[in-house]
């Protein structure tokens, strides 16, 4: 069984989220929203009205090799 931890913290507009595998980092409000993962991927979300909801990631994720 595997072990996780999340810890984010607000500052003003932008919030650090620290994880076991990094730092990544987010902004937005409740339309549009902005964040970076801890291995440089960027996920944008917009919520319509009615429930709808568009994302997409940028950029691909990078491996790293476990010896």
């Amino acid at each position: 069984m595997g072990w996780h931890y999340r810890k984010s913290i607000k500052v003003g507009p932008f919030r650090i989220n620290l994880s076991r595998h990094g730092v990544g980092h987010s902004y937005g409000n409740r339309r549009f929203h902005v964040s970076t993962t801890h291995d440089g991927r960027r996920h944008v979300t917009v919520r319509l009205p009615g429930g709808f909801q568009l994302g997409k990631t940028f950029g691909s994720r990078r491996y790293r090799r476990h010896y």
